[in-house]
């Protein structure tokens, strides 16, 4: 089987869930389209694995496994095929390892502590400034931690279905601009849930204006 095969397994199972990008993804250059879903579905890996179904056991077991698979992507070694897109990036996949301990915590807390995701949230925000051309530092690299941070806990909302009492609101131009574009979406899929409305994907003229604007913040 094609390596290639493998990893769009799982890039499917992220668009099928953000069937939006079908058309958000005009908004990013081309050459970041592949590294962007394989890096927006290995995120969801772990979101999924952290929270998802009844018994936190398989999740916990899981969430194990990509710690140490990290670990081993920073040594340069493999085994998930989501690798073969990711695993070469130049990026501090120690940390990120090191920081899903905090996805753990947050699992049945509703509303969660913010505290809990702030270091997974600071790792994301630096993974994604190295590959998407943002900042690191600074007042910027700041903003950006807080925008990843207010969508991690806007997940964490419609995987539990509560919407949050009151969101943090980073700047609109905070963040990459992948980031910025799944900020947008998912900001509109949690207004659903906080208006009683049912939550599923975005209309493609909806999701093509909150890409268009995402994208022009920055």
């Amino acid at each position: 089987m094609d390596p290639q095969d493998d990893v769009e397994g799982f890039t499917a199972k992220w668009r099928e869930r953000w069937p939006e990008w079908t058309v958000a993804g005009v908004f990013v250059p081309a050459p970041w389209r592949p590294l962007v879903e394989a890096w927006f579905a290995l995120l969801q890996e772990f979101t999924d694995a952290a929270w998802g179904g009844d018994d936190a056991t398989p999740g916990l077991a899981k969430l194990a496994w990509w710690s140490e698979e990290l670990r081993g992507w920073a040594k340069g070694a493999r085994r998930h095929p989501l690798g073969a897109v990711l695993q070469r990036q130049a990026v501090d996949w120690t940390a990120l390892a090191t920081a899903l301990r905090g996805l753990q915590a947050a699992r049945g807390r509703v509303p969660p502590e913010a505290a809990d995701l702030a270091a997974f949230a600071e790792a994301v925000a630096r993974i994604e400034a190295i590959l998407f051309d943002g900042a690191l530092d600074g007042e910027a690299g700041q903003g950006a931690a807080s925008r990843v941070l207010a969508d991690v806990l806007a997940e964490h909302a419609l995987a539990h279905g509560v919407a949050p009492s009151a969101a943090p609101r980073p700047r609109r131009d905070a963040g990459t601009r992948p980031r910025r574009i799944q900020s947008a979406l998912l900001s509109a899929r949690l207004a659903r849930l906080a208006a009683g409305r049912p939550v599923g994907a975005l209309r493609p003229w909806r999701s093509l204006w909150l890409a268009w604007g995402a994208a022009r913040a920055g």
